[in-house]
């Protein structure tokens, strides 16, 4: 007797391409009682036990962590109680109609196989559909797939190798729930509040909030930050020499050569060295120095490194660019697109990945000098191995007629050609340095022969300096230049924090994790505490965004906006997942820390009005 399995995963897209590949194409539908979660069906194997097959869905998370209804109300306690109110997890009400279905299917099914996404967001919804299922059958067996890829391989691999929930990834997201629910919510309601009795606010359709969130504000932080360095800024005017020389072999134009004390802010004495340069202007050649040298290719592609180029090359906010990562896997077309991984652990058929993008029009005849002209080299392992998943690449060719967005299909081939730089060697040069005296004045240049591209071929986004080759220039021997200049320069400020500069520094301080900081980033946006230039990809403040951080840094509440305090907690949750601290000491800890912060903030409410004024 065959037996009857609950599959549930984490999207109607994922349930409905787990179930072609186990079905070979072969299964029928029926609704559900949502009609957005339909139930699929079909017969299949399991490591010899005949099985049943029914594979539905949920839509992200089942459950939500909410107060108790008499701390919902904006006015029923002050701000302060939140910290100790009671709160529960339970289905909303919009998802109720899920929690049907699953109910429905789970009292007729032995087992529950859970196919939700292999993070630890993942591993908690695991827990919620396990405690939904369970409570209309307290008998069923569970059982947990782990996969990276929507494709056959990885999608049989998991079915026949089942394991089980990890109940302590669980427990940390339920710690970071509980958190940011309690000193969100406090935070977000006092100020907002507070401030708007105090001031006029612009008039839109919108309620006024000003939300406050642990990973929300040191994000604000940075961008503030970088602001206040551009406007403090005092501009300082600088002087150096520069030589240039045209030699009589060169076919690239003059040689320009740098002064090696680079510039100096005294006019005088830089007008004096250039003086003593023209009265003897001359010029010795006082070493020549070559040496082999290589530019290596990327390593494998994580979360953030994907944001990160994709917002320095394609001119895309980190939000869009996991929106269509995750489009792209849920059509099987690339794996699984959140992961801190950047290294290929071994038994990865790379080869065979490479195989199939030989079709390409335009990075095919590249796939096959990869296999057949050794160039292919194992790609050089990065530092983090999340031990969830393999790092991004391609798990499919590009199908015909595929009617994607440009942005989509730019997104597709930067983790393509990713993935075959990284397999390829790396690019091979000779550097060339000229070191001259004029008058007892030193400068130099440096200069770049390209011997093989090698990865640069495919890995169009990156170039080799932009030095060049040098002519050839001999140990000893002197010539006169074309010119000696005294150029002058004023010191610039600092650029706008860059979306890619914002992620690395959040990734630095252990702001957010690869799942959640594009998300932290997009809401400076929504809240209007920032705004971005879409040409640059660069953030700048808002006057509210701005106000609210110098608020909190006049009141001596620096903890609240800079990083320190969130990294702590991030840690500590990363302590839980690993099992090495207990979730009830770490929320009892950190919910009496932030409660006491929040006291203090109280205490200089005063301060934080006046901050407001000249900023509103």
């Amino acid at each position: 007797m065959a037996v009857r399995v609950l599959n549930v995963a984490e999207k109607p897209s994922v349930a409905r391409e787990v179930s072609r590949i186990l079905s070979h194409g072969q299964s029928t539908s029926r609704p559900g009682r949502s009609r957005y979660n339909p139930v699929h069906e079909f017969r299949y194997t399991i490591n010899g036990t005949p099985c049943d097959m029914y594979v539905t869905s949920v839509a992200g998370h089942l459950m939500e962590i909410q107060f108790d209804e008499a701390y919902r109300s904006w006015n029923a306690h002050p701000p302060r109680a939140l910290f100790q109110a009671p709160i529960h997890k339970q289905v909303p009400k919009d998802k109720k109609q899920i929690e049907g279905t699953l109910q429905r299917e789970a009292r007729n099914c032995q087992w529950l196989v859970l196919w939700l996404d292999c993070d630890r967001e993942g591993e908690n919804i695991c827990f919620e559909v396990m405690e939904t299922c369970c409570r209309a059958n307290p008998r069923l067996s569970v059982f947990r797939a782990r996969f990276s890829a929507l494709i056959a391989e990885d999608i049989h691999r998991a079915i026949n190798r089942l394991g089980a929930p990890n109940k302590l990834d669980a427990d940390a997201v339920d710690v970071r729930q509980e958190l940011d629910l309690r000193i969100g919510s406090a935070f977000t309601r006092f100020q907002t509040m507070f401030l708007e009795k105090k001031f006029e606010w612009p008039q839109t359709n919108k309620k006024l909030i000003l939300s406050y969130g642990p990973c929300q504000f040191p994000t604000l932080g940075f961008i503030v930050e970088r602001a206040w360095e551009i406007k403090s800024h005092v501009p300082e005017e600088f002087w150096s020499i520069q030589v240039q020389y045209t030699h009589p072999n060169s076919t690239n134009g003059p040689v320009t050569f740098t002064w090696k004390r680079g510039r100096l802010f005294d006019h005088t004495v830089a007008l004096r060295l250039y003086e003593m340069c023209l009265e003897q202007p001359e010029a010795r050649v006082i070493s020549v120095e070559g040496r082999n040298t290589q530019r290596a290719p990327p390593v494998p592609l994580s979360t953030i490194e994907l944001c990160k180029r994709a917002s320095r090359w394609l001119r895309l906010g980190s939000a869009q660019v996991m929106q269509l990562a995750e489009e792209l896997y849920q059509e099987g077309y690339i794996s699984y697109p959140r992961t801190e991984t950047d290294q290929f652990e071994d038994g990865y058929d790379l080869q065979k990945m490479i195989r199939e993008q030989m079709n390409h029009p335009e990075w095919g005849e590249y796939c096959n000098r990869l296999l057949n002209n050794s160039l292919f080299k194992w790609p050089t392992p990065g530092r983090n191995n999340d031990q969830a998943h393999p790092p991004i690449h391609p798990t499919k060719p590009l199908g015909q007629n595929l009617n994607w967005s440009r942005q989509k299909a730019s997104v597709y081939e930067l983790v393509t050609r990713h993935f075959l730089a990284c397999c390829s060697k790396p690019a091979l040069g000779i550097e060339t340095k000229v070191a001259i005296t004029i008058s007892e004045e030193h400068f130099q240049v440096r200069g770049l022969m390209v011997k093989e591209r090698n990865y640069l071929d495919v890995y169009r986004y990156e170039n080799w300096g932009g030095a060049r080759a040098l002519p050839v220039f001999e140990e000893g021997a002197s010539f006169m230049p074309d010119s000696i200049m005294l150029v002058d320069g004023r010191t610039q400020p600092p650029p706008p924090l860059s979306e890619s500069d914002l992620l690395a520094k959040m990734e630095e301080h252990g702001i957010g994790t690869d799942a959640t900081m594009a998300q932290h980033i997009q809401k400076q946006l929504e809240r209007g505490y920032a705004v971005k230039t879409e040409s640059s990809q660069s953030l700048m403040p808002t006057e509210l965004g701005e106000a609210l951080v110098t608020a909190y840094n006049e009141m001596g509440m620096e903890g609240l906006w800079r990083p320190t305090i969130r990294s702590i907690m991030e840690q500590e949750v990363r302590a839980v997942a690993m099992g090495n601290k207990a979730k009830g000491i770490v929320l009892a800890s950190q919910v009496d820390q932030f409660e006491n912060l929040f006291s203090a903030f109280l205490q200089h409410r005063g301060v934080f009005e006046e901050a407001f004024p000249s900023f509103l």
